[in-house]
C-alpha cells in the first residue's frame, strides 16, 4: 500500500491501463495542456506519445461521437469532460447512441467506452459550472454512473470502467483531488456496482454520495465524540448499477435514514433511494426518510450564497439530533467549509 492523493490514483490507472492495453487512450479539451486535468493525465503525452493523449476541438457532441466510432472499432476511449455541465451538449450520443448500441446490435457490438466529467464547487463555479447530473445520467438505460470518493476506489473503480465493454461515466468532486488515502501499488479493480461502508454504526444511517461522504464522517467523528452517536454510512460508490442489498441492510439494522446527495433533490438520486427505503424498510424504519442537497435554484456565485446552496456536515448533525431528538450539539471550535481555502484549482 501507498499513501497518494485521488489525483494521482487515478493518474495511476490510466497509466497502468494505457501499459496494459494498447488500445486505450485519452482525449479531450486540455488533457495535454500544463494544467493536465488537475495533474490526472500528467505524463501521459510524454510517456505515450500525442496518439494516445490528445486535445480535441470544443465540441462536445462530434467528440463523443468519434469516441462511440473508436469504442465500436474495438479501441477503448478514455473521453474527459473538465466539467460536467457541457455533457448536456452531448446528450443525443448519450442517451440516444452510446446508450443504446450494445442494445440494439443484440450483444454484438461492444461500447468500453469511458467518460470523466468534473462535478462540484470550487471559486465561485456559479450555475454553468458547477453541476453533478448524476441522476440524469443514471435515469438512462446502458449507461453506468460511477462517483468514486477516496484514492483507493477512484483507481480501482476507474480501472474497472476502461475494461467495461459498456459505456461508463465517472464523475469526479474537484475538491477530491487533493484527498490522500492508501492505495495498492499494484493491479486491482473495485467491482461497479458494489458499496462501501465508509463507517460502521447502530444509531442512523447515512448514504452520502461523492464529497457528501467527507460531509458526513465529518459530521460522524463531531457526534461520536460530543453526543456519543454511531453513524453508519454507506456510499453507493456507483449508483447506476446499484448496490441495493447495502443499503437495505444499513437501514433495517440502524432504523434511520439520511441521504446526502451531491444533486437537486426534486427528481434526483435521493428520491430514488426514499422510494427504496420505503419500500424494503416499511417495517422497520422508526422515522421517515430525509434528504438532503441542493438548494433548489440555480447555484450562486457568492461565498455566502454557496454557503447556503450546498449542504455540509452542519446539516447532517442538525438533522441527526432532530430524528434522535438530541440536544444541540456545541459546535463551537469546530471548523466548516475549509477545503474552499485549500483548493488550489486546475494550476
Amino acid at each position: 500500500m501507498i499513501t497518494i492523493t485521488y489525483r494521482e490514483a487515478i493518474n495511476q490507472a490510466l497509466v497502468q491501463e494505457m501499459e496494459r492495453d494498447p488500445a486505450v487512450f485519452v482525449y479531450g479539451l486540455d488533457v495535454a495542456d500544463h494544467k493536465r486535468i488537475f495533474g490526472t493525465t500528467a505524463g501521459l503525452v510524454e510517456k505515450f506519445g500525442p496518439g494516445r493523449c490528445f486535445i480535441t476541438p470544443l465540441a462536445e457532441d462530434c467528440m463523443t461521437g468519434f469516441g462511440l466510432g473508436a469504442a465500436i472499432n474495438g479501441l477503448r476511449p478514455v473521453h474527459i469532460h473538465i466539467r460536467v455541465d457541457f455533457m448536456m451538449l452531448a446528450m443525443n450520443q448519450i442517451s440516444n447512441m452510446l446508450s443504446s448500441c450494445r442494445y440494439m446490435s443484440g450483444g454484438k457490438l461492444k461500447i468500453p467506452m469511458v467518460i470523466r466529467a468534473i462535478i462540484g464547487r470550487g471559486w465561485g463555479q456559479a450555475c454553468q459550472h458547477s453541476k453533478s447530473m448524476h441522476s440524469v445520467f443514471a435515469h438512462i438505460p446502458g449507461v453506468k454512473v460511477v462517483l468514486p470518493t477516496t484514492p483507493r476506489d477512484a483507481k480501482g473503480l476507474l480501472v474497472s470502467a476502461i475494461r467495461d465493454n459498456n459505456p461508463v461515466i465517472v464523475l469526479e468532486h474537484r475538491w477530491l483531488y487533493d484527498i490522500s488515502g492508501e492505495v495498492p501499488e499494484t493491479d486491482y479493480t473495485i467491482p461497479i456496482g458494489k458499496a462501501d461502508i465508509v463507517r460502521k454504526g447502530k444509531d442512523i444511517t447515512v448514504i452520502a454520495v461523492s464529497w457528501m461522504n467527507v460531509e458526513a464522517v465529518k459530521a460522524a467523528d463531531i457526534l461520536q465524540q460530543k453526543q456519543g452517536i454511531e453513524v453508519e454510512i454507506v456510499d453507493p460508490r456507483t449508483i447506476c448499477p446499484l448496490d441495493e442489498e447495502a443499503i437495505i441492510s444499513s437501514v433495517k439494522k440502524t432504523g434511520h435514514c439520511i441521504i446526502a446527495d451531491y444533486d437537486w433533490l426534486f427528481c434526483g438520486f435521493s428520491a430514488e433511494i426514499a422510494a427504496l427505503v420505503s419500500e424494503h424498510c416499511f417495517q422497520e424504519i422508526k422515522s421517515p426518510v430525509k434528504r438532503l442537497g441542493f438548494a433548489h435554484t440555480p447555484c450562486p456565485t457568492t461565498r455566502p450564497l454557496e454557503n447556503k446552496f450546498y449542504p455540509n456536515a452542519v446539516d447532517i448533525i442538525r438533522i441527526i439530533e432532530d430524528k434522535l431528538d438530541l440536544a444541540p450539539t456545541d459546535l463551537s471550535g469546530e471548523e466548516f467549509y475549509s477545503h474552499e481555502n485549500k483548493f488550489k484549482g486546475p494550476f
